[in-house]
């Protein structure tokens, strides 16, 4: 099973967690966890949907940057929440369009499109919020993406929302099967006669509207707009997609493991912050979860992990793969002494 490793992960960092600090499994420190791990999940989601087609989103960060600039610009002028909210998912999915176009009928590699439209995007923030961040006011909006349903906070609900939704949508649906086929031979998949361009389009414009609803979240958190709030989610969305299995080559992972990956990252980034370690180094890790985890669901990687685990198997069943000679009873290898001697594989076949 691909997740076991996943799953092994999390128990042994909630182990380690509970060792380091006392105040890791403190219900407080939880709910903070599940907090600030609900924007990384819904982007991881939307990085997902455009990994499972051997693509990767870089512009996530900037995108969900300029939901918040943009959401607290429109809010400022007067303009309603649900018009507001409306607005800035359009704009946002436009952008996200332009990424599947570029790639699909540009033939631009998806790096180097979103890697130019993170930059555009991240301009087009710092231009509509005009100098220093903006204020959000708005006790609606704060409330509806940040506040509380009962005792649960609506972060928590809307990602988990988010990730049901699409763990449905890429077990059951047509459209789900279609990009998993994309990502594991596109040329394969449009012969069999599936729309490839046009799901691509889709994908990367799932993504980017989810990260517009990360930027939502972002915004009501915080209660204002900066064109700096979305830095380096990017990193975060693509390291949760590939801790939780899914393969930069394609075709592999689903939305709830990427969820789970988002959600180990937070807990050892939470770890770190109990213990004072500084940003920089917690830099370093998530680079190294990344790295590790591409080469696990890499080739090479799934050939070692495959070896392995039919290695344990063996062990485990008492079967070590070597050539071992079946028992046999006592008194007939006293009648037939051939008994004690296998027969060669190179041995010739007696002749009638």
């Amino acid at each position: 099973m691909r997740q076991g490793p996943l799953f092994l992960s999390i128990i042994a960092v909630l182990v380690v967690g509970n060792l380091l600090s006392p105040y890791f499994l403190n219900s407080n420190n939880f709910r903070n966890i599940l907090i600030t791990g609900a924007v990384v999940s819904v982007l991881a989601v939307g990085q997902f949907m455009v990994i499972v087609t051997a693509g990767i989103d870089l512009s996530v960060g900037a995108v969900a940057s300029f939901s918040t600039v943009l959401s607290a610009v429109l809010m400022s002028k007067g303009v309603p929440v649900v018009w507001t909210v409306l607005i800035v998912l359009a704009v946002c999915a436009c952008f996200g369009v332009v990424n599947g176009v570029l790639v699909v009928y540009g033939g631009i590699t998806p790096f180097i499109a979103t890697l130019g439209m993170m930059g555009v995007v991240q301009g087009l923030a710092y231009l509509v919020q005009g100098g220093t961040y903006v204020r959000i006011n708005h006790q609606g909006f704060i409330d509806f993406f940040s506040g509380q349903l009962g005792s649960v906070p609506v972060q928590v609900i809307i990602f988990v929302a988010i990730t049901v939704v699409f763990a449905v949508t890429m077990r059951w649906s047509t459209f789900g099967r279609a990009l998993y086929a994309i990502g594991g031979n596109a040329e394969a998949a449009r012969l069999s006669g599936l729309p490839v361009r046009r799901n691509l389009v889709i994908a990367y414009a799932t993504s980017a509207t989810l990260a517009a609803v990360a930027g939502f979240m972002l915004a009501a958190q915080l209660g204002e707009g900066s064109s700096q709030l979305g830095q380096g989610l990017e990193l975060d969305s693509i390291a949760a997609a590939v801790v939780g299995g899914a393969s930069l080559f394609g075709g592999l992972g689903s939305p709830v493991t990427a969820v789970l990956g988002g959600l180990l990252i937070g807990v050892i980034g939470n770890i770190m912050n109990l213990r004072g370690v500084p940003a920089e180094p917690q830099l370093i890790i998530k680079g190294s979860l990344i790295l590790i985890a591409v080469f696990v669901t890499s080739g090479r990687g799934s050939a070692i992990r495959a070896a392995a685990g039919r290695r344990a198997k063996a062990i485990f069943t008492g079967r070590d793969g070597r050539h071992t000679t079946p028992l046999v009873n006592s008194s007939a290898s006293a009648t037939n002494p051939q008994l004690h001697e296998p027969a060669s594989r190179d041995e010739a076949p007696i002749a009638s």
